[in-house]
């Protein structure tokens, strides 16, 4: 993620709705993938300073304030092109679900910055009205107990991935609930914006790999996904993963099942080319070696960059991890990275993403 600069020269970030320096409001334009400083005219609808042009707020933005994105005037749309992708939204009748649900939205709108500038297809229901990406935050249905001083759960919300749709237990955006799930699941790293980037690489592996000429190259490296799915992940619970599972993959869930490995793989490859492209716009050097940008042609604060081989990714990840550690320990907390990818078959499958997200970015991917 880069930062932006205001009109004035104030440095913004991505979630931004105001400068903190000149006032201006603020809004992020898909089309142009830059946050801009607005001016208001005199029908309610604003100019971005970015490349005058006219825009107006997505709903969600004018009206609930959980989004900071923005609407082409020659769009017909209400939404912007992230809240479109958003089927089903948490109960606004209960106060809370407000700041959950911007949690929500963030998440999602920095899964769609990566997938954007990585020239990703991202194509919604309105398209593909069978398997296009869609997004339903979804709550526990709780229920009153025989006596009525108790409550149990009658349906449990699963985060998860099905013909395109991506649902999140909106239990997810709470801090509280979702540090307790981390401890009882015995899992070091568990975040919002990490689901997200897990349950795209199931959408993605529907796309780019599923029924294509890449489906026998997946299976010789991340094994046969025939295999049946529910009950490799009932084995996996029950007696969790083999002892050398870090030689294979690159989370001990990996193991459970090959959809599940190259969706955690696919998630580690998101994770570093965004927290790479961060360093990088920040200038940072590890060590005399100076972060490179992540992608052959990714647009940042200073214009065209020259290509980066995946070795050149990969050696960057790791010094920059190594950092990132020490610096939260200093501070008292958990590694920011709290992986070690030492195993061949790791970074075999690591490069194996970066291949195929490099043949299939395309201008396609941008939002419209």
């Amino acid at each position: 993620m880069k930062t932006f600069s205001c009109y004035c020269g104030n440095s913004l970030h991505f979630e931004n709705s105001q400068c903190l320096a000149c006032e201006r409001a603020v809004g992020y334009l898909p089309d142009e993938q830059q946050l801009s400083a607005l001016e208001p005219t005199d029908n309610g609808q604003w100019r971005a300073l970015h490349n005058n042009r006219i825009y107006r707020q997505c709903k969600n933005y004018s009206e609930y304030a959980v989004c900071n994105w923005m609407v082409p005037i020659d769009q017909q749309q209400t939404y912007c092109a992230s809240c479109q992708l958003s089927h089903v939204i948490p109960n606004l009748t209960n106060p809370q679900n407000i700041t959950l649900w911007y949690r929500l939205e963030l998440a999602k709108r920095r899964l769609l910055y990566t997938l954007y500038n990585l020239r990703l297809p991202v194509v919604g229901r309105t398209q593909d009205p069978h398997k296009g990406l869609g997004f339903e935050f979804l709550e526990d249905q709780p229920v009153t107990g025989e006596f009525g001083n108790e409550l149990s759960v009658k349906n449990w919300v699963m985060s998860g991935h099905n013909a395109g749709i991506i649902t999140i237990n909106v239990l997810e955006a709470d801090h509280g609930p979702r540090e307790e799930m981390r401890e009882k699941m015995k899992e070091r790293y568990r975040t919002l914006l990490g689901h997200f980037r897990h349950e795209s690489g199931h959408y993605y592996w529907e796309r780019l790999i599923n029924g294509t000429s890449h489906i026998d190259s997946f299976r010789e490296i991340f094994g046969d996904e025939r295999r049946d799915y529910q009950h490799a992940l009932q084995v996996y619970y029950d007696q969790g993963p083999p002892s050398f599972w870090q030689d294979i993959c690159i989370s001990a869930y990996g193991t459970s099942h090959p959809w599940e490995d190259w969706a955690e793989t696919w998630t580690h490859y998101l994770h570093m080319v965004d927290t790479l492209e961060t360093a990088h716009d920040f200038g940072f050097s590890i060590a005399g070696h100076y972060v490179s940008p992540p992608q052959p042609d990714m647009q940042m604060a200073h214009g065209y960059i020259r290509p980066t081989t995946f070795d050149e990714l990969f050696d960057d990840w790791g010094r920059l991890t190594v950092a990132l550690n020490a610096l939260n320990r200093s501070m008292g907390m958990e590694d920011a990275y709290p992986f070690v990818v030492s195993g061949l078959l790791t970074l075999q499958k690591l490069q194996y993403v970066h291949d195929i997200i490099s043949e299939a970015g395309s201008p396609a991917a941008t939002p419209h």
